[in-house]
């Protein structure tokens, strides 16, 4: 039998009540990260109004982590503006959850790409430079390949 991993309550409450979980069909940006080494991959999708997010839904392929991750950040972003919104960081996110076991901390990695995937969406469909810089994909230390 596998070992169960240490998960908080928060982090299985995001788990087994996702929020936020959909597409949104007008959405102004629209993100779409992944890991292939872990299976994870993930979409978000956000609705931008006077540089304030008004809504946000994510559709995550992945394990318990990631879903619970996909859910927090959600909820972390959904009002706030965009300057707030990428100030937002995987430990950020993680933390919101009362922590994460140190193998799933890739996972909170993804959520904070998959949101500045689909804010850097936002931009280039407005027609502006991206104003930050995309940090790709860094947790090549955490799996065996």
């Amino acid at each position: 039998m596998a070992e169960q991993l240490p998960y908080s309550e928060k982090v299985m409450d995001h788990f087994m009540n996702p929020r936020n979980v959909g597409e949104i069909a007008d959405a102004s940006g629209i993100g779409t990260v992944g890991n292939p080494v872990c299976g994870d991959i993930m979409k978000m999708y956000l609705k931008i109004e006077g540089r304030i997010i008004t809504d946000v839904k994510f559709k995550t392929f992945g394990c318990g982590a990631a879903v619970a991750t996909s859910s927090m950040v959600t909820e972390m972003v959904k009002g706030k503006s965009i300057d707030d919104a990428l100030k937002i960081t995987n430990k950020a996110v993680a933390e919101a959850l009362g922590g994460l076991p140190a193998i799933k901390m890739h996972c909170s990695v993804l959520a904070e790409e998959a949101l500045r995937s689909a804010l850097k969406d936002y931009y280039i469909k407005q027609g502006k430079e991206v104003p930050f810089e995309d940090k790709g994909h860094t947790d090549e230390g955490e799996h065996p390949v």
